[in-house]
């Protein structure tokens, strides 16, 4: 009797397999592309870096451990497809790096849109036994001795690193509040900074700092609590800014001297800046970054266990995907569906 042949068993597995490449290339749309991450020199903006990371994981992505740029670096580098993206671009904040980035790479999405605000913070204590509301009342003696901490006969204050966006605005702000004379802008690294501050108040001293949302100094001191957000007598701003003097004055900041409140600094929205190359390339890419968000409460959450020591960033932004798996997979669903 004759074997039958296998040549039927062979093609029927062969089709078998065709079959199934389709529906996996659309489970991991991103299989054998690599995409190069960059984080930004303040740590607040690691966790959700690690979160999208473990997304675009997911997709198939190869993703590269997060080099950490700053500002001007990262604008150039992205624009030129040396690094691939991050998630943390603060606009209108950083619209001075514009020029270095448009025409090759581009804003995509927003992880957290409105709610970054800034301003300048003061323990509590000691604004109200002062009666300080402003950055004015920094001009009085009695002021800028109870915050001065080296001896110069200025008010220290705690304020942003160079290469910060924030730190053309801080600038700014002394000459177009005239208190070159009156503060002294600490400029050494925030964190580091921050930590000292908050020592400083828990053994009783003034504390005068920039501060801003989502980030650890506010589970340290706690705005109403701990210290209270002052205001500034006028809005000023870099020109570039300056459209959007409206959005500097905010309702509802709790802990603010004032209610609104005149921070001096309109809220900016948390971005993802993406090279325009690999976007056009990879739509699974954009309409993840379209979709996803993440709360700034709970960045700020995660920012505090950092601060307090929990280092694994990894372990945690794997545990927040879990906590919030279903609206992760509807955020995923919708990037591999830009791809059928």
């Amino acid at each position: 009797m004759l074997s039958r042949p296998k040549f039927p068993l062979i093609a029927t597995a062969a089709l078998a397999l065709i079959a199934a490449m389709p529906a996996q290339a659309q489970e991991r749309p991103g299989e054998g592309v690599t995409i190069t991450m960059a984080r930004p020199t303040w740590d607040t903006g690691w966790f959700h870096t690690e979160v999208y990371r473990q997304m675009l994981a997911e997709l198939g992505y190869t993703t590269t451990e997060p080099m950490t740029l700053d500002n001007p670096a990262f604008y150039q580098a992205v624009g030129y497809g040396d690094v691939t993206m991050w998630v943390d671009g603060w606009f209108p904040n950083h619209d001075p790096y514009r020029s270095a980035f448009e025409g090759g790479a581009e804003i995509v999405g927003a992880v957290a849109l409105g709610g970054a605000m800034e301003g300048y913070m003061v323990s509590k204590a000691d604004a109200e036994r002062l009666n300080i509301t402003s950055l004015e009342d920094f001009k009085r003696d009695e002021v800028k001795q109870a915050f001065d901490r080296n001896g110069d006969g200025k008010a220290d204050l705690v304020g942003c690193p160079p290469g910060w966006a924030c730190e053309m605005v801080q600038e700014h702000h002394l000459d177009a509040y005239d208190l070159r004379d009156h503060v002294n802008l600490i400029k050494a690294g925030y964190s580091a900074s921050m930590a000292d501050a908050v020592a400083a108040y828990e053994s009783g001293e003034a504390v005068f700092f920039y501060a801003w949302t989502p980030n650890w100094t506010m589970d340290e001191l706690v705005p109403g609590e701990d210290a209270v957000w002052i205001e500034v007598a006028t809005i000023d701003l870099p020109e570039h800014l300056m459209p959007l003097a409206d959005a500097a004055t905010r309702a509802g900041v709790a802990g603010c001297v004032s209610d609104p409140c005149r921070l001096g600094w309109p809220a900016s929205d948390i971005v993802s800046v993406v090279n325009s190359d690999f976007l056009n390339d990879n739509p699974a890419v954009r309409a993840l970054l379209e979709a996803a968000e993440i709360p700034l409460e709970e960045m700020s959450v995660q920012s505090a266990r950092m601060n307090a020591g929990d280092t694994d960033i990894e372990a945690n932004a794997a545990a927040w995907i879990a906590d919030n798996r279903a609206a992760v997979d509807g955020w995923l669903d919708q990037a591999r569906a830009a791809v059928r």
